[in-house]
């Protein structure tokens, strides 16, 4: 393999446990990486679980390596880079009102019909994230563990799916996480936001590694794959970290 000039992460299960904070460890890697190479993450998760789980943890970190890194939230149909002073905004993707509300009601009405509304769920179930809407089934704030054993074959999520996205064929409609969709404007998903990452920093995709945990057929993270971006499927983030030990010394 070629030494990659960016490389790139899913977050939630991937770098850390989902809607956590990365390990110490991981921040010690993404560091370490950023001094050699462009790091990118993207994932489901909105702008502000990037600010706590990602860039909070990452110190007191050289403004010219965090030049190096990007953040694409909302399965990138947002873009933030470092300008010297914070991460600011180069592009949003945002839904019209309209549609937005469209897909909360099409989820509600979908999940309730097929019995996958969640009488009392730990936290917001949908959540309107500006680019994308989420529905969460135990809701945003449940243990990993109950999340791990809600629909461990992804027979649920297929479902509602299914049933969402023959109701708004004009947007893109996915599943996300262990119990989430997402949904963004049409043809919005990883594999745009890998597009972006190349045209901005003119970093050809061959150029590029992913590490993700859903790399699978019909995986949120199987669009960066299909892409031909060269992918390592990891099952959690101390198989990312363990990874990461091989690769970062041959930069």
């Amino acid at each position: 393999m070629t030494t990659p000039r960016l490389v790139a992460f899913d977050l939630d299960d991937t770098l850390a446990p989902s809607k956590s904070p990365i390990d110490p460890r991981i921040a010690v890697q993404l560091r370490a990486l950023l001094q050699h190479v462009d790091v990118a993450i993207i994932s489901g998760g909105n702008e502000q679980q990037f600010r706590v789980q990602v860039i909070a943890q990452l110190g007191d970190a050289d403004t010219t390596d965090l030049a190096r890194l990007h953040l694409l939230p909302t399965c990138g149909t947002r873009y933030l880079r470092h300008d010297g002073e914070g991460f600011d905004t180069v592009y949003a993707h945002d839904l019209s009102d309209e549609q937005k509300s469209a897909a909360l009601r099409a989820l509600r009405e979908e999940a309730e019909r097929l019995g996958l509304w969640e009488q009392n769920p730990w936290g917001e179930i949908l959540e309107d994230r500006g680019s994308q809407i989420t529905f969460s089934a135990l809701g945003q704030q449940a243990p990993h563990d109950e999340k791990q054993a809600w629909d461990p074959s992804g027979t649920k999520r297929r479902r509602l799916r299914e049933a969402v996205a023959a109701r708004l064929p004009e947007l893109e409609v996915r599943s996300g996480g262990s119990t989430s969709i997402d949904i963004t404007l049409a043809g919005i998903d990883k594999a745009h936001g890998m597009k972006a990452l190349a045209e901005h920093t003119g970093i050809p995709l061959g150029d590029m590694l992913f590490y993700g945990d859903r790399l699978d057929e019909g995986g949120n993270d199987y669009p960066v794959k299909a892409l031909g971006v060269r992918s390592i499927a990891v099952t959690g983030w101390e198989h990312t970290a363990t990874e990461l030990d091989e690769l970062i010394p041959t930069l």
